[in-house]
């Protein structure tokens, strides 16, 4: 079975709470629709670095991982990253750096990984989220063609 769509966040704004939705229209060169970056009110929208920001995706395994090591359970929500995607390792989800894939009708192109940081931490009340998740915090991913994005839509490397 190739990696599918597990669930899909969006927050309004950068503190916000993330919101579970069963699709999402992803929006060329912008983000998700609704989203933060997609509507630039996310922690980095103003960045000066010439990085994507559009979307965030991180594999299930990545969560699961980082929930084995003593501490309180992070959900998929609590990770602060728009699409997680079930059926891919944390290695398999890294290589995809530099390369470009489908999530439904969309088009993306994983930019970097992300570094984690303590925001989902502190957001959550739960600590060491970026010691959990050192090994991988997920993909910045740019949206190089929009379309929709569904919960159990596989993801396909060209």
């Amino acid at each position: 079975m190739p990696p599918r769509v597990h669930s899909i966040f969006i927050a309004p704004a950068a503190n916000a709470p993330m919101i579970e939705v069963s699709e999402i229209m992803a929006l060329a060169g912008h983000g998700l629709e609704g989203d933060r970056y997609a509507l630039g009110t996310g922690t980095y929208s103003r960045s000066s670095r010439d990085i994507r920001r559009h979307a965030t995706a991180i594999a299930l395994d990545d969560i699961e991982t980082a929930n084995r090591q003593p501490g309180a359970a992070f959900l998929p929500g609590e990770t602060r990253r728009n699409i997680v995607v079930e059926g891919i390792t944390v290695a398999e989800m890294n290589a995809l750096v530099g390369q470009t894939f489908h999530l439904g009708a969309a088009r993306l192109r994983a930019v970097e990984i992300c570094k984690p940081c303590e925001r989902p931490s502190l957001l959550c009340n739960k600590p060491n989220f970026a010691e959990r998740f050192a090994q991988s915090g997920g993909l910045r991913l740019e949206i190089l063609e929009g379309g929709r994005i569904a919960k159990g839509d596989p993801l396909v490397r060209e």
